[in-house]
């Protein structure tokens, strides 16, 4: 099977065709959480990103082993191999147990991706539970030559890789320019060079989180992980890995020069990375004071908020962009995709409501193939929804009594449009964010429909007195050709 899917490498630094080591089926590895709390916007983007590519190479035809992983050990606070484990830093605040505290926010990131529609991933494995796998990865490295023991610990030896390899072939860093620059860190002399990355650390008295190695009691470094279950789940070639940029270096650099030192070959085929979220043009940080985490959008209690936002908003206003683009957030930003999703799923909603006729009046001939073209160019989400939004004006025109439609047209518009806002965009009607149950949603149109009624009557005053306090309850009312339609 070929399709004209291109995708962007980052290893290469280009848009590629995408063709599949294996004819039907694609290996797919994203880097999910480290979970020592809560999901945040940061983690939205590739999530969703991600969940785009998943649900796109399904609709290809392809068969679809997605890993996301879960890191629940092994990440110290500075990322350079020092201080302590962010989970176990968290369980000894908290006084609770380390594997509570994964659990505890591996429930609500679950809860705060179903909200966002996420589809889950086909294996979702944790670092903590592939301790055997990493410390077997880490031998092979020794065995090759490209790690060395020190007083416990296992180092990555990049100077002895880079001899015969590429070390910065990713991130394009240059590794003379990384040793004049850095210095070593207290507490690191045990490494040769400062640029050498910890496979496995010994752990200090006080460290909770321990595993026997043959080095020591320890645990892995955070790189490995993602190494081991890559290659676990998905073989030592695999198609696609992806994460956001920050993880280019230094994470996704070392996990490509592990995997060349213990395996003797790259691993992976095509490097995929979802660009930051930015807030007033600086980079998302709880230092910074502008962290917000989802739940917070979700109920409106961030200060930097104006309101709360649905999750589908959220979805929308990450989707508007382009995956590789910097979206620079605010609330006034978040207002008006807010806006702009209203007026997509009002029209999607009029869409199913069109009645046929003879023949078509409005042009929606092609919206299948130019949104197919869009997404085919590096998941051009955005390019996708404006086509989109361009047909809405058929819609429209039809649903004012303007214009007419085939039922030809008008099935064939209703299939794109159920497989690109539901199907691959993973927009949906938040029926439950707005309590429009059934039950709810029949008192309503029973209200207007007495209005309706009204108005044949020539009861103006019980027409007023109907629309008026709906109105002052927060419903907005629009009186068609057909009858009526109402919101929130």
């Amino acid at each position: 099977m070929e399709h004209k899917l291109y995708i962007y490498n980052t290893l290469s630094r280009k848009k590629e065709q995408f063709i599949p080591l294996h004819e039907n089926t694609v290996g797919m590895y994203v880097c999910g959480p480290t979970v020592y709390g809560d999901a945040h916007l940061g983690h939205a983007r590739p999530a969703i990103t991600f969940d785009i590519l998943f649900r796109y190479l399904q609709h290809l035809g392809y068969k679809v082993r997605y890993v996301r992983n879960i890191t629940d050990v092994g990440h110290l606070e500075n990322d350079a191999d020092s201080g302590e484990d962010k989970i176990a830093k968290k369980a000894r605040l908290e006084r609770l147990e380390p594997m509570e505290v994964v659990q505890y926010y591996v429930n609500r990131y679950h809860k705060a991706m179903e909200a966002l529609n996420v589809m889950p991933p086909s294996i979702e494995p944790h670092a903590s539970g592939h301790i055997m796998e990493q410390i077997e990865f880490t031998q092979k490295i020794l065995d090759a030559g490209f790690a060395y023991e020190s007083e416990g610990s296992v180092y990555f030896d990049v100077v002895k890789y880079n001899e015969t390899n590429n070390y910065g072939i990713l991130s394009g860093r240059n590794i003379d320019e990384m040793l004049e620059t850095t210095r070593d860190l207290d507490g690191q002399s045990e490494k040769r060079r400062s640029v050498d990355f910890a496979l496995w650390k010994k752990a200090s008295p006080e460290h909770i989180m321990r595993w026997k190695a043959p080095w020591s009691d320890g645990f892995p470094g955070w790189h490995m992980e993602c190494s081991a279950m890559g290659t676990k789940y998905l073989g030592e070639e695999f198609d696609i890995h992806g994460g956001g940029m920050d993880l280019m270096f230094p994470h996704h650099e070392c996990e490509i020069a592990q995997n060349k030192a213990g395996l003797g070959k790259d691993t992976v085929k095509y490097w995929m990375h979802n660009n930051m979220i930015t807030i007033g043009g600086q980079k998302m940080g709880k230092s910074l004071g502008n962290f917000i985490q989802l739940h917070e959008f979700f109920e409106g209690t961030h200060k930097l908020l104006s309101k709360a936002f649905s999750p589908m908003t959220i979805r929308f206003f990450i989707l508007q962009a382009h995956y590789r683009s910097t979206v620079d957030f605010s609330s006034e930003a978040l207002e008006a995709s807010e806006k702009g999703l209203e007026r997509l799923m009002d029209g999607y909603a009029r869409l199913q409501k069109l009645t046929p006729s003879a023949t078509s009046t409005v042009n929606t001939v092609g919206l299948r193939a130019k949104c197919e073209e869009a997404l085919n160019d590096d998941l051009n989400t955005p390019i996708t929804i404006s086509y989109l939004f361009e047909a809405l004006k058929a819609i429209n025109l039809v649903h004012d009594g303007k214009a007419t439609i085939s039922a030809a047209d008008l099935s064939e518009l209703q299939s794109v449009f159920k497989l690109m806002v539901e199907d691959l965009l993973g927009l949906k009607v938040e029926t439950a964010a707005t309590g429009t149950n059934d039950a709810y949603k029949k008192a309503i149109d029973m209200l207007l429909a007495m209005r309706l009624e009204a108005k044949r009557n020539k009861d103006w005053a019980t027409s007023d007195k109907i629309r008026n306090e709906l109105t002052a309850f927060g419903f907005e009312i629009k009186d068609t050709k057909d009858g009526f339609e109402w919101k929130m």
